[in-house]
């Protein structure tokens, strides 16, 4: 059994292939630079991995595959779990297009071409929204009139949905737990952030939205803020609609803060006395802290809070400044030593901390594997 899982955007394509009924990863690469050059479209990003798989003796082609799971950034209302691809689904993903315009095209192209080239290859969509479909009405409502709901389908969406899964099956297992008895916070942190609030391991609420420039401060997209903002710059400050979008989601966040959106340079600029880092780094953790614990405000139980993600998994100075600035109220309290040296899947808190702290690696394209083994 060979899985190759695609996870294709505007500018980039990645790839890993699995093999065996576990799902076990074989290989794994990146095609950069797409679109860059007529010559350099998705087609030629596809000859890419096929070409890099067959010089390792995997495969002949990339019809050899069992199956292509590809990852969908927003599936709507129409998809709550993931599909096998036909032609159906793959002019709704297009449709779908006007909610995620950067993301769905660029998810759809290779399935696409890869339909027309191999029409008898199993292809899969794994739905970033899936997830969070659970959310009930009052959580993924915003309070405007309903025709725009009804109409237009503006709503509430959430990303990340596939991390947030991966980790609480990953969390299930590691505390002994059944899933549909799990009630954990999931933290992924990267250049994009959510937190997750799983309730009996079931998305509850998450932090982004209707697109996800909502919820936390992350690399360059701002997250919450007024929207009133957005219009007093189109009218006292003449942007335009396409430039208060740039601004919003590729100028602002740390790198509007503070110059840079890297976390590790921005807190090496921190500790030589950078105030603009040291403030962005602030507004970061308070509003991680504040979204995750109105989160713990909701649920009756909490069994761990898990970080996840390229900062989660490799910052522990921003876990501890996390950990240690929650109100003494939630009865946190890290392992100093255990958090510095954390490699991998590990618990970092103290044994008499109110709720156990942990760190779990994401692993996406793994879940997107798992996933369309089993509608194999």
């Amino acid at each position: 059994m060979k899985i190759l899982v695609l996870n294709a955007g505007s500018s980039s394509m990645k790839y890993s292939l699995f093999g065996g009924d576990d799902s076990h990863q074989l290989t794994h690469g990146l095609v950069e630079h797409i679109g860059e050059t007529p010559e350099r479209d998705v087609a030629f990003a596809l000859r890419q991995v096929e070409a890099e798989l067959k010089s390792q003796g995997l495969i002949e082609h990339l019809g050899d595959c069992d199956a292509v799971g590809h990852r969908v950034v927003h599936g709507g209302e129409d998809f709550h779990q993931p599909v096998i691809v036909t032609e159906a689904v793959m002019d709704t993903i297009e449709r779908l297009a006007e909610l995620a315009p950067l993301h769905n095209p660029a998810n759809l192209a290779p399935m696409r071409i890869l339909a027309q080239k191999y029409p008898g290859l199993v292809q899969t969509a794994i739905f970033d929204t899936a997830f969070h479909q659970s959310m009930p009405a009052y959580v993924y409502h915003y309070a405007i009139p309903k025709p725009l709901y009804d109409d237009h389908l503006i709503r509430r969406y959430g990303f990340h949905g596939t991390s947030h899964q991966y980790i609480a099956k990953r969390a299930a297992a590691l505390l002994d737990k059944p899933l549909n008895q799990l009630n954990i916070l999931s933290m992924h942190l990267g250049n994009g952030a959510s937190v997750c609030a799983i309730q009996y391991g079931k998305s509850m609420d998450t932090s982004m939205g209707f697109t996800p420039l909502e919820g936390l401060v992350m690399g360059t997209r701002c997250g919450d803020l007024d929207p009133s903002i957005p219009l007093y710059m189109m009218r006292h400050l003449n942007y335009s609609l396409d430039e208060v979008d740039h601004l919003l989601n590729k100028e602002s966040g740390l790198l509007g803060l503070a110059g840079q959106n890297d976390m590790r340079a921005l807190m090496a600029l921190a500790e030589d006395g950078d105030e603009d880092a040291s403030l962005a780094l602030k507004i970061f953790v308070y509003r991680l802290i504040k979204v995750a614990g109105s989160y713990m405000a909701t649920m009756d139980e909490l069994d761990a809070i898990v970080f996840t993600g390229g900062i989660g998994e490799h910052a522990p100075d921003i876990r501890d400044r996390v950990i240690r600035d929650f109100s003494n109220a939630f009865g946190l309290k890290l392992d100093a030593v255990a958090n510095t040296h954390a490699i991998g899947e590990c618990c970092i808190s103290q044994q008499d901390s109110h709720t156990p702290v942990w760190v779990i690696p994401t692993d996406e394209e793994k879940e997107i594997a798992q996933q369309t083994l089993l509608l194999l």
